[in-house]
C-alpha cells in the first residue's frame, strides 16, 4: 500500500471537507441499534465473544430467512445468534455455505467481520422514504432479509464499495429494541467503531453526498511509545471522525511500512472495512491481564491526546482471528 496522500494535497482536501456544513439526516440515523456481524464459524466466533462480554445470548439454529438479494428473491439458512456486548446489541449470521446473498458474498471477499450498522426506522413508510432517498442519490437496495424469529425486516443498502460498509435499517412493528445502556449491570463500555481505508476524502465526499457528516480529517504524527508487536513503532498516519449521539466513528489511513496492525488488516480481508471495535475499560492494565488469561494478546498499543501523565492509552488485541475483529482496550484519562 503506498502513503495514502501526498501532504499537501491531503491538508488541502481535509481543511475543504472539514469545514463543509454538516447535512442534515434522518433523525433515526443518529443512534444505532444493533450490527450484523458475519462469520464463517459461529461455533468459534460466540465463545470467544462470550468471554470477552458478550452477553444475554439468544441462539436461533437454522433459520429460514426470506431474503431479497439484488432484487432477487431466495431462502437462506442460516446460524443466529444475538447478544450485547455492554451497550451495542450484536446479530452474529452464520450463512450455510453455497447460497446467493449478501452475507456469503461478504465472507467471500472481505472475510469474517462487521458487514453491517444498522439503524432503526419508526415505520414502513419511514422505511420506504428513506429507500427513495437513498435511490434519488443512486444508492440501491442491496438485500433485504425478513427474521422470523424476530418479526423483523431488515435493509442493506449498497454503500460497502465507497462507503466502507453497509448501511442497515431495520424495521419491526412494535419497535426492536436495542440494549438498554443504563441497566443495571451493563456498562456502556463500547466507545467507537474504527475503520481502516486507503484514502479518506473519496470517503468522506461519498457519505456527505449521502447526506451524513463528512470526516474531520487530521494528520497525526508518530509517537515514540507506540509499540507493534513489542517493537517501537514510528507510525504517522491519518485519522478522521465522524460524530453521532451514540457512537463515533473512527477512520484510520496509514501507510504499509513499517509493519502495522491496520496494513495488517488491509492485507488479511483485501478489502477496506470496520477493522476494531474500541471497548473502554476503568484500568487498561487490569484489562490487558484479562484478556492475556484468555489468550489474547497487545498486537499494538500507544497513548493518545497529550504526552506524559493524563495522556489516554489504548492497545489492539489480537482477537481479530475470531469474527475478524480486533478489540482495541480503550483508556482515556
Amino acid at each position: 500500500m503506498k502513503q495514502p496522500f501526498k501532504l499537501l494535497g491531503f491538508a488541502m482536501a481535509a481543511l475543504v471537507l472539514a469545514g463543509t456544513a454538516r447535512a442534515q439526516t434522518p433523525v433515526f440515523y443518529r443512534s444505532v441499534n444493533r450490527v450484523t456481524w458475519v462469520v464463517t464459524n459461529i461455533d468459534i466466533a460466540r465463545p470467544a465473544w462470550e468471554a470477552m462480554g458478550l452477553t444475554d445470548i439468544q441462539e436461533f439454529p437454522n433459520v429460514a430467512l426470506a431474503v431479497t438479494y439484488r432484487g432477487k428473491p431466495s431462502t437462506v439458512h442460516a446460524w443466529q445468534v444475538t447478544g450485547h456486548l455492554g451497550n451495542l446489541t450484536v446479530d452474529m449470521i452464520q450463512p450455510a455455505e453455497g447460497q446467493l446473498n449478501a452475507y456469503t458474498h461478504f465472507l467471500n471477499k472481505h472475510g469474517d467481520g462487521i458487514f453491517s450498522i444498522v439503524h432503526e426506522v419508526p415505520s414502513e413508510a419511514a422505511l420506504k422514504v428513506e429507500i427513495a432517498r437513498m435511490q434519488a442519490k443512486g444508492v440501491g437496495v442491496l438485500q433485504q432479509v425478513k427474521m422470523p424469529r424476530q418479526g423483523a425486516t431488515f435493509t442493506y443498502f449498497d454503500t460497502e464499495a465507497e462507503g466502507k460498509f453497509s448501511l442497515g435499517l431495520v424495521y419491526r412493528p412494535g419497535g426492536m429494541k436495542a440494549v438498554d445502556s443504563g441497566a443495571i449491570g451493563r456498562p456502556a463500555i463500547v466507545q467507537h467503531f474504527g475503520f481502516v481505508v486507503r484514502d479518506l476524502p473519496p470517503v468522506s465526499a461519498y457519505w456527505q453526498k449521502l447526506g451524513f457528516p463528512g470526516l474531520t480529517i487530521v494528520q497525526l504524527p508518530a509517537r515514540a511509545d507506540t509499540l507493534y508487536k513489542g517493537k517501537q513503532l514510528l507510525l504517522p498516519h491519518y485519522e478522521a471522525s465522524q460524530r453521532y449521539d451514540q457512537f463515533t466513528y473512527y477512520w484510520v489511513a496509514a501507510p504499509s511500512m513499517p509493519a502495522n496492525i491496520y496494513a495488517d488488516y488491509l492485507i488479511a480481508h483485501h478489502q477496506e472495512g470496520i477493522q476494531h471495535i474500541a471497548l473502554a475499560v476503568p484500568d487498561l492494565e487490569k484489562a490487558i491481564a484479562a484478556y492475556d488469561k484468555l489468550g489474547h494478546h497487545v498486537e499494538q498499543s500507544s497513548t493518545w491526546g497529550t504526552t506524559g501523565p493524563g495522556a489516554g492509552a489504548h492497545a489492539y488485541m489480537d482477537t481479530e482471528k475470531l469474527g475478524g475483529l480486533s478489540a482495541e482496550l480503550y483508556h482515556a484519562n
